[in-house]
């Protein structure tokens, strides 16, 4: 789509507002092909980027669950060891941005659902059992850190809800079936009449897996009411609900445990909003709480059972409106509380121990300006400014700035963005001491870990049909906190040590073809500064083609990556990873037929992954499926 400068100058500020109506447009009758691997990537007023994936594409990529629906988007790495579900105990189940997310426990990664945070909150990084897919609309990737989004993290991922888009009372489901006894069930209802509108999905995904103890189960409950209260002001009111559980298949060769480790997951999220729009003003205003455990049982060592719970509220607070002419003004606040408990119970009951975590809460204001200048009846530039400050009961106080620059025009925008992200300490540090009680109180001495970022690009419409996305960014990580031992340090202690960079270059083209084909490539190029840092390839291609072959929809993906060093990286200082897995390449394949009679969306499927029937694995010892596949049917109404 092409856009004169003052269009674009319309979207920008609609998109930064996040809640601005859209007019209702009646259209001709068209066939839609959906884009392959990722929707688009977005440049903010910030000057920031993020790439987005919506429902059509978790779809094609017949995505159960998140680490499935991350694993082609550029820039993004997965590990995993089943089919379904991802072991979240150890290196089965994680997400890695950019060389970011490497470290266990504790992450630099955080996760949020409708901008409001549900990870492990104990043990500070994320569960992606804890976040599914079939109740998201989309997910955006923020690769960077954004304090004008989010802070308290590096790198970030945040899941958007369904929403009830027509008047009237709709449904869908799906089911599938195929190799290693997978089934998947999806099912959702919404509803629109005049003021009020509601949605409720939920989900079921099982596999035996491809290995004995590959098996995994996922289930899931969402549901969101919504009402108009009056022109200006709406409300509405959510809760989730996950209970997941994922085994351990062990590496290939060992001698078989008695019982094998499992990981599973629990959790429950409720959430209130209150948004208001008069016109260049909004904001929005909610409130959460969340509760949930990870439990691994039957680990190997003599560690027995490790049993956490967590406990996670807070607020988000945000306002934006216009205070000149073409200026925006975004302010707004965080405040997040976050306790729980850990139960270490080892074989050995001397070795036993408990832990009541203190609270952590921080308070974390923000503020970002931008301002719009038209150049020309061709050009526009837009320079920005804003800073996050935070306030935390255990640790100093940071701020955190920002500033972006974007050149903008019809078929090109040029920008250069630069941020800090601070990534304080979480109950990771005090259940570690517990664990390891030499370590006692040394974790109050602690710093905020903290990333200098820097990126410069360019969005190039080469064509109507032709987008070209390129990235350069260089990210300096410093203070990452790890315990040491003597003779390291004088006695043991958690301390700040160490620091190092990552530059990188990533690439994209999304190509529209005849007859209603879509093209996308993708390229990264990752280059640490430091030896064995895991799961950063230094060449990573995603790829992939949707389009019509007669009645038929053929989707296809495609991902290839260079040899990586593997398992992250633990808090011990010193610890080096020392084993490395393959570079690889895998496609897979989904086709569909339309059955009309199953509704609007009504289709028969088969999907087919690893369709070349690959060696390849995300942990040495721990080989992925060969080609397997699912049929499913889908409904609507």
């Amino acid at each position: 789509m092409k856009f004169s400068p003052k269009k674009l100058a319309v979207t920008v500020a609609l998109t930064a507002a996040g809640g601005a109506h859209a007019q209702t447009t009646v259209l001709e009758p068209m066939i839609v092909t959906a884009k392959p691997v990722i929707e688009e990537v977005e440049v903010d007023m910030f000057s920031s980027t993020s790439a987005v994936v919506t429902a059509e594409q978790i779809r094609d990529q017949n995505a159960v669950d998140l680490t499935a629906a991350l694993r082609r988007t550029p820039g993004v790495q997965i590990s995993r060891y089943n089919p379904v579900g991802a072991f979240g105990g150890d290196q089965g189940g994680a997400v890695f941005i950019r060389g970011m997310g490497v470290t266990r426990p504790g992450s630099e990664i955080k996760t949020y659902i409708d901008g409001l945070p549900l990870y492990m909150g104990l043990w500070g990084h994320p569960l992606l059992d804890l976040l599914p897919v079939n109740a998201m609309q989309s997910m955006t990737v923020y690769k960077s850190p954004q304090p004008q989004i989010n802070g308290n993290n590096f790198a970030s991922i945040d899941l958007h809800t369904k929403r009830a888009t027509e008047e009237g009372v709709h449904g869908a489901m799906r089911f599938s079936a195929g190799k290693y006894h997978t089934r998947v069930q999806q099912a959702e209802l919404a509803g629109s009449n005049g003021d009020l509108d509601f949605i409720l999905a939920q989900g079921y995904a099982t596999s035996d897996g491809h290995r004995k103890n590959a098996d995994g189960e996922l289930k899931n409950l969402f549901g969101r009411v919504g009402a108009q209260l009056n022109e200006h002001w709406a409300a509405s009111f959510s809760g989730l609900y996950v209970d997941n559980e994922s085994t351990d298949p062990g590496k290939e060769g060992d001698p078989e445990p008695d019982v094998a480790p499992e990981y599973n997951t629990q959790a429950f999220m409720l959430a209130t909003t209150l948004s208001h729009e008069h016109g260049d003003w909004s904001g929005e205003f909610s409130l959460h709480h969340s509760s949930g455990e990870g439990n691994w049982y039957h680990q190997g060592g003599g560690d027995g059972d490790t049993l956490s719970d967590f406990t996670m509220s807070g607020l988000r607070w945000r306002e934006q409106f216009s205070p000149w002419m073409d200026g925006t003004l975004v302010a707004g606040l965080d405040y997040d509380r976050v306790s729980g408990e850990a139960h270490f119970n080892r074989d050995d009951p001397t070795r036993r121990a408990h832990l009541d975590a203190p609270t952590f809460k921080l308070w974390s204001p923000y503020v970002g300006l931008s301002h719009l200048f038209m150049l020309n009846d061709e050009w526009m530039l837009s320079p920005s400014i804003g800073v996050r400050y935070y306030d935390h009961n255990e640790f100093d106080a940071q701020t955190a700035p920002y500033a972006g620059l974007s050149l903008m025009s019809d078929s090109l925008t040029l920008f250069v963005n630069a941020s800090q992200g601070v990534n304080y300490p979480g109950l990771e540090a005090p259940t570690l001491a517990t664990a390891i009680p030499p370590l006692a109180d040394s974790w109050k001495q602690l710093e905020a870990e903290e990333l200098d970022h820097l990126e410069a690009g360019a969005k190039f419409a080469l064509t109507t049909t032709t987008q070209i996305d390129l990235s350069v960014f260089k990210d300096k990580v410093k203070n990452r906190y790890v315990f040491a031992f003597p003779p390291q340090v004088s006695s043991p202690q958690f301390i700040n040590f160490g620091d190092y960079s990552m530059r990188g270059v990533e690439l994209s083209i999304s190509q529209t073809l005849p007859a209603g084909w879509s093209l996308f490539g993708g390229l990264t190029l990752l280059d640490p500064d430091i030896d064995n840092l895991p799961y950063t390839p230094e060449r990573a291609v995603t790829a992939g083609l949707n389009g019509q072959v007669g009645p038929f929809r053929l989707a296809m993906d495609a991902q290839h990556q260079s040899e990586v060093w593997a398992l992250t990286r633990k808090r011990a200082s010193g610890d080096v990873n020392g084993e490395k897995v393959s570079g690889f390449t895998v496609a897979n394949m989904r086709v569909s037929y339309p059955l009309s009679p199953l509704g609007q969306d009504g289709e028969v499927f088969v999907a087919v992954e690893n369709l070349f029937d690959r060696e390849y694995a995300y942990r040495p010892g721990y080989p992925m499926p060969g080609r397997w596949a699912q049929i499913g049917l889908s409904a609507s109404f």
